[in-house]
């Protein structure tokens, strides 16, 4: 008999349940990296929705030399400083508002899209929420192609888009927590979660092709990605093992789960090695709100989150424009450069999984990054004025220890708390945990956008000093879960030593 092709034998070295595993995992990965590549061209787009402004006299020969050309090529405003309304001196307000029109209600959204996505088919939820979000993504576009100038059309478009993908991120982590165990080590889930920073990648070098020819277009093809990938969620995506009789389920996971432990004294380790058995996903009712608030870990790790992702998502929404001012380039250079912070978030992702893994201590991760990001926020200020390569290090160093604890809270540590003992297996809490862990992050989201655009015209080294006092705080929330990590592990070492 002949030999097998090296390539055969690769396949049927995986059982039929791996192949069904590895095809979720790269699927829903696909999924929540399309929302984040619509979410970014926003931040390349303000470069070229406000430029510096030519001097009067130039302006005054362009308008006359403008008024004799017909037709133009594309738009005209009546003034050269961008596109209006952003063309005023109060730009920074207006784009932070659109920031924070989004944000707003992605917060709000997200406390109730966990309430209602346990009760819908994950399937037809997540589908309905990435056609409708590329709906309203290129309905921001069309406001180039049909001169729209009104303020109040591109902020109903962000609101409209912030709402609807929330049903983006519950449904995602339920999913592979269907899958992979509600407990998954944190090196798997920081892979996984490098979606987020691929999907900025994408977005940004998606926008930043068009963002100086054709700005709408930097909005249309995001929003046509998405709406594609929403049908190929609804033609693939499988919510659960049980649905094609794979035997892969949580329950037979042959890796150690991370949990909660059993001891009151450790009640906040999250990676201790209790399993939780369930009674399927059908035999179990949803967890209420205020009881989801009752699992300990809960509140500490989602106000921190608040200040953590606060930091993050200054970054997304106004780096690029950072960098024009700071670097004096163009904004399709700059949104090229930007994407250097995501390069460093999916390393900082995968390095938290990582150490925590090592260390099985998902507070202490935390605590350690984030005290290291505050002092690399201000060098990062201060280093990035003195040249391009400076900044090209500093990006990537900030990327790492800012995404970092946001990527470990948001997978990891989501999906221990939401298979805390007290939940008794239900499966279907962890939607709910999820969405209020990153629903109460997303408010620190909302803010940081806004904070910077109120902030930056007094300067942009008082943006920084905002970014480390929040730094600051979101460690200082985690000091208890951290005391007790550092308790258990000493009350472990003494129980070996006798």
């Amino acid at each position: 008999m002949a030999q097998l092709p090296p390539g055969i034998r690769f396949i049927t070295s995986f059982s039929r349940d791996q192949w069904y595993r590895a095809f979720i995992f790269s699927l829903t990965f696909l999924l929540y990296a399309s929302f984040h590549l619509s979410r970014k061209p926003i931040s390349i787009v303000k470069g070229e929705l406000h430029k510096h402004c030519a001097s009067q006299v130039e302006l005054d020969s362009y308008k006359e030399y403008a008024a004799q050309i017909q037709p133009v090529k594309k738009p005209f405003n009546a003034s050269q400083c961008g596109w209006e309304p952003f063309d005023k001196s109060n730009y920074k307000q207006l784009l932070g508002a659109l920031d924070y029109s989004f944000l707003c209600a992605y917060a709000v959204g997200m406390y109730l899209s966990g309430l209602i996505g346990e009760r819908l088919p994950i399937r037809y939820y997540l589908t309905g929420g990435m056609l409708a979000s590329g709906l309203f993504t290129a309905m921001f576009g069309l406001g180039y192609f049909y001169n729209v100038h009104n303020l109040w059309f591109y902020i109903m478009a962000q609101i409209a888009n912030g709402l609807v993908q929330t049903t983006g991120w519950p449904s995602v982590v339920t999913c592979i927590g269907n899958w992979f165990g509600k407990g998954r080590r944190g090196l798997i889930m920081g892979v996984w979660n490098s979606h987020t920073s691929v999907g900025n990648i994408l977005g940004s070098l998606i926008a930043a092709y068009w963002v100086s020819t054709c700005w709408g277009l930097s909005f249309v093809v995001p929003g046509v990605v998405v709406a594609v990938m929403g049908v190929v969620c609804f033609l693939f995506l499988i919510e659960h093992p049980k649905d094609i009789s794979c035997s892969c389920t949580p329950s037979s996971d042959p890796e150690v789960q991370h949990l909660l432990t059993d001891s009151e004294s450790c009640s906040v380790s999250l990676s201790s090695s209790t399993v939780a058995t369930g009674e399927g996903r059908h035999g179990t009712s949803a967890i209420s709100f205020l009881g989801a608030l009752r699992i300990p870990g809960v509140v500490e790790f989602s106000l921190c989150l608040l200040f953590a992702k606060l930091v993050s998502y200054t970054f997304l929404f106004w780096l690029p424009l950072y960098i024009t001012n700071v670097e004096h380039l163009d904004a399709k250079r700059a949104g090229d450069l930007s994407t250097l912070f995501d390069v460093g978030g999916i390393f900082g992702g995968i390095l938290a999984g990582l150490i925590s893994d090592r260390l099985e201590k998902r507070a202490s991760t935390c605590g350690m990054m984030l005290l290291l990001a505050a002092p690399t926020l201000y060098m990062f200020s201060a280093v990035s004025k003195m040249g391009l390569e400076a900044t090209v290090v500093m990006l990537l160093i900030s990327g790492a220890l800012v995404n970092g604890p946001y990527a470990l809270i948001t997978t990891a540590v989501s999906a221990d708390l939401g298979t805390h003992k007290s939940l008794k297996g239900n499966a279907r809490a962890l939607s709910t945990v999820t969405a209020i862990i990153d629903g109460t992050g997303s408010v620190g989201a909302a803010l940081g956008p806004l904070l910077a655009g109120l902030i930056s015209p007094s300067g942009w080294n008082n943006v920084f000093y905002m970014l480390m006092v929040a730094d600051a705080c979101a460690l200082l929330l985690l000091l208890r879960l951290i005391q007790k990590e550092l308790q258990c592990h000493a009350d472990h070492s003494l129980f070996k030593e006798h």
